[in-house]
């Protein structure tokens, strides 16, 4: 079986690690997005799929582009048998998903056709769903839209983190997709299911504007925004007058008006009012600062007082 392996962040890891410590599944090459700038003087660094594949001793291909012809004829020198993606970035011509006898495989987390699209962790959060998972999944032209072959799920534990459902699904994609390869070896795979349109729901991509938080809202809302949106870009909001990022934080009972804060659980617990309930939060950053809980906060503000 001659793979080519295509992701890019640290969520196709797991994955591309199960084939690298099977000798009979191997990539022959990994995709993965051109190199980009970091950190205050953009120094050019690695990406995890990128840093895996060079310790490894795989060919790297970083096309900025899969639709032009050059692009195409390199990989095609690799003659893949199969390509499989997991949060590569680039979408696959036609020509490109043409190219391998098995065709190409993608690893997406959610249940599709729920959550389609580039951040279906992060919706999922947000939208107060149960549970989530990862599809293997067929691909074809669209956007997430392919038959799925296998799909596993999982629930989301009530103070789960976006970051920490991530790290936990990235573990199960390379799972699932070593379950695929093993039946797809001995005959077994399953005949693809195509998806139910009428059931299908988007994740756009985030902007860090998506995270303010409205204290007119809710408090079971923000809470999921704030495990939604962590750790990144990280939840904020206006308390008191000045503009606070929001790391750990849970739905209470109580009320005040939107935006202002309750004494009765000071120091422990800083309450801010919300739409309905309370959003009482456990820790908190100001600008250019460390991550502080209730307590420090507190003590700072009888200072500025």
């Amino acid at each position: 079986m001659r793979i080519v392996f295509a992701g890019t962040p640290a969520f196709a890891v797991p994955a591309l690690r199960a084939l690298v410590e099977d000798p009979k599944r191997r990539p022959v090459a990994v995709l993965t997005q051109p190199d980009r700038g970091a950190g205050r003087g953009r120094q050019v660094r690695f990406g995890p799929v990128k840093q895996l594949a060079v310790d490894a001793g795989i060919d790297v291909l970083q096309p900025r582009s899969l639709k032009n012809e050059e692009a195409q004829a390199e990989l095609a020198g690799y003659r893949p048998d199969l390509l499989v993606t997991a949060a590569y970035g680039l979408l696959l011509p036609p020509d490109v998903l043409e190219m391998p006898a098995h065709g190409c495989w993608n690893l997406h987390a959610s249940l599709l056709p729920r959550w389609r699209g580039a951040s279906p962790i992060n919706q999922a959060i947000l939208a107060g769903d149960e549970e989530t998972g990862i599809s293997l999944m067929q691909m074809d032209a669209g956007l997430d839209t392919g038959p799925v072959i296998l799909r596993r799920a999982t629930s989301i534990g009530p103070e789960e983190t976006a970051g920490e459902l991530h790290d936990r699904l990235a573990e199960m994609a390379g799972e699932i997709l070593v379950e695929g390869l093993d039946c797809l070896d001995d005959g077994s795979l399953p005949t693809a299911r195509s998806q139910d349109e009428a059931l299908a729901t988007h994740a756009p991509l985030i902007d860090k504007g998506d995270a303010r938080l409205d204290w007119n809202r809710p408090a079971e809302e923000l809470a999921r925004m704030v495990r939604a949106y962590h750790p990144w870009p990280i939840a904020f909001g206006e308390i008191e007058g000045n503009t606070w990022r929001i790391h750990r934080a849970r739905a209470g009972e109580g009320s005040a008006p939107p935006g202002e804060v309750l004494d009765d659980r000071a120091p422990e617990v800083l309450a801010v009012g919300c739409g309905r309930g309370v959003l009482e939060i456990l820790e908190l950053q100001g600008p250019g600062r460390k991550p502080v809980g209730a307590r420090d906060w507190f003590n700072a503000r009888r200072g500025r007082r």
